[in-house]
């Protein structure tokens, strides 16, 4: 099997897909995590204005709607927050995309002081941190904060893990890259836009430039040139389809090198990296 083949049978990505169909997949199985965890009350997720948050936050309101209507209930809630460091330079997307998938409850969190307080405790201990590091804990912060509102409300943490942030890796382990559940997985870019579109997004909310915005030096950087590689690509390679040999030689070598991200902690009888 060649590698292509291997990646795209890993991350079960269709090469079509119809839209209200992958829409009910991903909400049906929001719902029957629920009702197989009667302990849990719902969902939390932070919303970052994007796409992948907005199409999670979505989805996981429409199960709770669904499921609250079905057991003629008001248990189930789906929690956005929204968790800027300082200010938020895209703040309006987010206020659209909250309006977009109208939650049942909203909170901010402001990770700032947070942040710098760990900066500083390390800065003290002697261990300077990159601004690429800090970025990572940026991450970590805002996952930590969500698994703290999950705990207290008795809720469980999405995640917004789609094929073609996972082939390359473009996540922060134990960040963004922590969940509980992810129900975009087996999506890739262009899929997910197909899913919002046909659900009445804000067409700018999915048609933006798609950017993590951890970096304090390069503020809103493209998602696309810190991979040095386009969506575009990735998803037509993620499809099955050709690539360039650039491309293909880019998103394999990214594949490879976050194969660690993709697997839980390692043991002796591991052999994931032969």
């Amino acid at each position: 099997m060649n590698l292509q083949k291997q990646i795209i049978d890993e991350l079960k990505v269709k090469p079509s897909i119809v839209p209200k169909e992958e829409i009910r997949i991903s909400v049906d199985f929001l719902k029957k995590y629920m009702l197989a965890h009667e302990f849990f009350n719902g969902y939390v997720l932070g919303i970052s204005g994007g796409q992948d948050s907005t199409l999670a936050g979505k989805l996981a309101q429409m199960a709770v709607d669904e499921l609250n209507e079905d057991r003629g209930t008001k248990k189930y809630r789906f929690i956005a927050v929204k968790l800027p460091y300082g200010v938020q330079s895209d703040a309006e997307d987010v206020d659209d995309a909250l309006q977009f998938i109208q939650p049942s409850v909203t909170y901010e969190v402001n990770i700032k002081p947070a942040v710098d307080a760990s900066i500083a405790s390390l800065e003290k201990a002697g261990i300077e941190i990159s601004d690429f590091t800090k970025g990572n804990e940026k991450a970590r912060e805002r996952m930590k904060a969500q698994y703290s509102i999950a705990a207290t409300n008795g809720c469980v943490v999405l995640g917004t893990d789609h094929a073609a942030e996972a082939i390359t890796g473009f996540f922060t382990k134990y960040g963004d890259g922590a969940s509980d559940i992810v129900p975009i997985f087996r999506l890739n870019k262009r899929q997910g836009r197909l899913l919002l579109k046909e659900l009445g997004c804000p067409e700018h909310l999915y048609t933006k430039i798609p950017t993590a915005d951890l970096e304090d030096d390069r503020p809103m950087l493209p998602d696309e040139v810190a991979l040095g590689v386009s969506y575009e690509e990735i998803d037509d390679y993620l499809e099955g389809k050709e690539v360039s040999d650039e491309a293909k030689n880019t998103i394999e070598a990214l594949y490879r090198k976050s194969m660690h991200k993709r697997h839980l902690p390692v043991n002796v009888f591991d052999d994931f990296w032969k």
